[in-house]
């Protein structure tokens, strides 16, 4: 399920645009701010909405209420620093909305990969079920410590349960090879055994 986006209630978008006026020099120091009706009908909200906003902006002493007067603009340089604040917590807000999408995205992929990996397994499981005896095929390239050991020696089944039944030896095909035959690098091995077996031969000679 997408995150729901956090966003500004209305009231502090009201007060970031009044202080960006005060900075802009369109509401200067000492100017009265309309009434809260006009003001309201200026920003298309309600007369609640305007108050909170001045509030704000008094709170933080870029305004001042005289009482019986109105409201005045104070200081343009707290108004600077406000309208500061404020894009910092907007990028964090940013930030925190993008790390989500990016936890959404690989979440959607993990499944992905998640439900392809368990349709593959079945698939083998499936093959293997009906083709028990059709040979899994490893050829011997990644470098190993266990070249040039007999296959008694490696104790293949026990290790990877996987039993050998033939191995390629240079253009050379050995079929049912005996306990004694040594595994070289390069060597192809044909063998079976259940789904694990090859993921288990690879690690023997990896």
């Amino acid at each position: 399920m997408a995150k729901k986006q956090i966003s500004f209630p209305r009231y502090q978008q009201i007060a970031v645009e009044i202080a960006e006026r005060i900075v802009s020099g369109k509401y200067p120091v000492g100017s009265k701010l309309q009434a809260r009706s006009t003001l309201a009908s200026n920003f298309s909200v309600s007369s609640e909405t305007a108050r909170k906003a001045i509030n704000v902006l008094v709170d933080l002493e870029i305004m001042e209420v005289r009482h019986g007067s109105g409201a005045f603009v104070a200081s343009p340089a707290k108004a600077k620093e406000f309208l500061a604040n404020y894009q910092d917590v907007a990028s964090l807000q940013d930030m925190k909305k993008e790390l989500f999408q990016s936890i959404e995205a690989q979440k959607k992929e993990f499944d992905h990969l998640t439900s392809l990996m368990d349709r593959f397994l079945n698939r083998t499981r499936h093959v293997q079920q009906q083709l028990p005896f059709v040979p899994m095929e490893l050829t011997l390239s990644a470098p190993s410590e266990n070249y040039g050991k007999s296959i008694s020696e490696l104790n293949i089944w026990h290790s990877t349960g996987a039993t050998i039944v033939a191995i390629s030896h240079e253009d050379q095909l050995l079929v049912s090879p005996g306990p004694y035959t040594k595994v070289e690098r390069h060597d192809t091995l044909y063998f079976v055994g259940d789904e694990l077996s090859e993921s288990r031969m690879r690690n023997l000679f990896s």
